[in-house]
């Protein structure tokens, strides 16, 4: 058995997703695929790493230093071919959190934000919270695979947009931009003068087979100059919870308006294991990763293959992510219905797609980093459910 094989018990460790059943879904007896964290433990090394850091015993004040800096550019340079430089780095215990700093330093309320949709639900709240105005430039379905209207986009833009909120691989729908649609996005916005605040946590998430990530901000200097890239190893090695996330500006003017944002809000280091585990992970990661990757494409080509063969779902084609976005139209179903339909007669625990824009109100997501035994339970549930 490998180590991506092993079902671990993770009720009782106050876990969002396992411990959180009952009030999220009124029902403690779901099987939990949503909120997007892995049921897998995170590289052993990492956790060799903080056991070690916890012998000491002392956790004061924490400097993330050149070492840990020295793993992020060595990490980006080799697996997105992206030479950044430590000055252009600053911390943040989110990219959540730092995309509401940057929305907070850059933009004024009242202003127009573009997010392209469906779209990961705290994209709408890091906009509307600061009295800032969402402007949706809706994916295109075609089949099943999503594009980019650039006209829609660039008449959108034309109209006033200040700052376009970049979801790089996509959450929900899987995309791994191509080159030749960064190239546009960042064209247009070059030509509009729009703030790109890309959101790139799904950086290394990206299935065998499929091209890489292309960081927008490394298409060239004035593309990066107008760019804030916000990234962290917690979707990669499953260390959400231990808030360890950075942001690379190239303009130091950008940069150092972000910093103050952050002290501002008393955001002014990592912890100390998030720094310890940021830094063992890009360091001793790459193997692990590279084996969940296969296993994560394993799991998204089993779950397509049975739902489309025993049901009337149809899945998104996906390159990138370990979620699985689950279009439900032909199940004549509305959105409470679906997630009725999936809690109590299913009984499984999914993202209801209706909470990543209209564009998804007779969709599902699914969370797929888990054993494959828990895919095939999930997925069986589902088919059972449909076939009764």
């Amino acid at each position: 058995m490998g180590i991506f094989d092993i079902v671990h018990d993770r009720k009782n460790t106050r876990s969002m997703k396992w411990d959180m059943l009952q009030p999220v879904f009124q029902s403690s007896d779901v099987l939990p695929m949503w909120v997007a964290d892995m049921d897998f433990q995170a590289p052993q090394a990492v956790n060799d790493a903080i056991i070690q850091r916890a012998k000491h015993g002392i956790y004061g004040y924490t400097v993330t230093d050149d070492d840990v800096k020295s793993s992020i550019i060595n990490w980006i340079g080799k697996r997105h071919n992206w030479e950044i430089n430590p000055d252009w780095l600053t911390f943040s215990p989110g990219v959540v959190t730092s995309l509401h700093m940057a929305v907070q330093a850059f933009t004024s309320p009242g202003d127009d934000i573009l997010i392209q949709t469906p779209v990961y639900t705290p994209f709408y709240k890091v906009i509307q919270q600061h009295d800032r105005n969402v402007i949706k430039n809706p994916l295109v379905l075609e089949g099943n695979y999503y594009t980019i209207d650039f006209a829609d986009f660039e008449e959108k833009l034309k109209q006033g947009v200040k700052a376009f909120i970049l979801c790089s691989p996509h959450n929900p729908v899987g995309r791994v931009w191509k080159k030749d649609e960064l190239e546009k996005m960042a064209e247009l916005c070059n030509k509009h003068h729009v703030l790109i605040l890309s959101d790139e946590i799904h950086a290394d998430i990206i299935y065998p087979g499929e091209q890489k990530h292309i960081p927008i901000a490394s298409l060239s200097k004035e593309t990066a100059d107008r760019t804030i890239t916000c990234m962290s190893p917690s979707k990669t090695f499953n260390l959400a919870g231990l808030q360890a996330s950075y942001i690379i500006t190239t303009d130091m003017e950008k940069k150092k308006a972000l910093g103050e944002h952050l002290a501002k809000q008393g955001h002014g280091m990592l912890n100390t294991m998030g720094d310890t585990a940021m830094e063992a992970a890009y360091l001793h990661g790459e193997e692990w990763l590279d084996e969940l990757r296969a296993v994560l494409k394993d799991n998204y080509n089993y779950a397509k293959e049975q739902l489309e063969k025993h049901t009337d779902i149809k899945v998104i084609q996906a390159e990138g992510t370990y979620l699985l976005w689950m279009d439900c139209t032909a199940l004549g179903m509305n959105s409470n219905e679906l997630k009725k339909f999936m809690t109590y007669e299913a009984k499984v625990g999914l993202n209801t797609g209706k909470d990543y824009g209209t564009d998804g109100e007779t969709f599902m997501r699914m969370n797929l980093a888990c054993p494959k035994a828990t895919v095939e339970e999930g997925v069986k549930r589902i088919i059972d459910a449909l076939n009764k």
